[in-house]
């Protein structure tokens, strides 16, 4: 893979990071950030399993638990449990986000050296979480799970995830067998560069590989939801096409919009100056009645087409140098530096 992302620190200014623990740089600090929408009863079991898996890891840790505007009582429980477990934190929406959001909010408050993600539905097991640590070691900057032995729906989950998975996977370059699994470590530098909007929170290991991550997959266990219903259906197949396409062209023309507006624009300028000069030559030179041609019309609408997609090319440009400069957001990432 590729070389991986420097360093941005996250820039947070809530009362809630004042309680912190500070990290060492002999310590490994973890923030496990886990999405919540109506998990009621999942909630007690789940932390408690995260807890008792990176007690006995003995890793210094935080649990952030991002409440989606659920409706069943979770935000209540999560309230009850930060009174019980110490590392526990939570952040609680005004309403239902999404879980793109979701994560995000995790990853701005996230104060770890490494962040690990998973769901709110104890279909994730807590106990990979140490293997994902071990896989990271070897120097990835993202380290996925695969659900290799996945207890869902074989028609209505597994089908469709297979399809979309190998689409993702073709298109964006990053050879992945499962990008809907939400158990995944990251380097806290790799996130703190990733700005997620809409629904990209399927995508992050494609993000991911377009900010320079080392990027890598472990098989994982996964178990039958025991309770709650699932979020997800085949409804999210025209989002994830769309958001699909999105990273796509991030991942290809985000600094170079030009290169694929103007080839169109000049392919279809071409077209229809031809079109124009071959009409011009039966109209004047042949004397042949142009007027009812469809190819007139053709050759119009290539036309203009094709000053309208230059002219996209153009405002993309603009707006890909805005983009870079007024954040200051390099166009390169850089994982090391030698005998400076």
């Amino acid at each position: 893979m590729v070389s991986s992302v420097s360093v941005h620190p996250n820039v947070l200014s809530n009362n809630f990071l004042s309680e912190q623990p500070a990290v060492s740089e002999e310590t490994l600090y973890l923030s496990v950030v886990i999405p919540i929408y109506n998990e009621f009863d999942n909630l007690p079991t789940l932390i408690e399993q995260v807890s008792t898996v990176l007690d006995q890891e003995a890793y210094s840790y935080e649990i952030i638990c991002v409440d989606d505007g659920s409706k069943d009582g979770s935000t209540q429980r999560l309230k009850d449990l930060s009174q019980t477990h110490g590392q526990l934190r939570a952040i609680i929406f005004r309403r239902n986000y999404g879980q793109t959001a979701a994560m995000a909010a995790g990853f701005e408050y996230a104060q770890g050296q490494i962040v690990i993600t998973l769901d709110g539905d104890l279909q994730n097991d807590p106990q990979d979480i140490p293997r994902l640590l071990e896989k990271m070691k070897e120097g990835y900057d993202l380290v996925s799970g695969w659900r290799k032995q996945r207890q869902d729906a074989a028609l209505t989950r597994l089908l469709p995830s297979k399809i979309a998975n190998s689409l993702i996977a073709k298109v964006t370059g990053v050879k992945l067998h499962d990008y809907g699994c939400s158990l995944k470590a990251y380097r806290a530098e790799l996130v703190s560069d990733l700005k997620l909007y809409g629904e990209l929170h399927r995508f992050l290991p494609a993000l991911a590989f377009i900010e320079g991550a080392r990027i890598t997959e472990i098989p994982v266990r996964h178990h039958p939801r025991r309770f709650g219903q699932s979020k997800y259906g085949l409804g999210r197949t025209f989002r994830v096409m769309m958001d699909l396409l999105t990273v796509y062209f991030m991942k290809t023309f985000l600094t170079r919009p030009m290169h694929v507006f103007g080839v169109l624009g000049m392919t279809s300028l071409s077209v229809g100056s031809f079109l124009a000069i071959y009409l011009v030559f039966l109209k004047f030179i042949l004397n042949q009645a142009i007027g009812d041609r469809p190819l007139l019309m053709l050759a119009v609408v290539l036309f203009l087409s094709g000053i309208q997609l230059f002219c996209f090319g153009l405002l993309g440009e603009l707006l890909m140098r805005t983009y870079h400069e007024s954040q200051n957001k390099p166009i390169y990432r850089i994982r090391d530096k030698v005998s400076f």
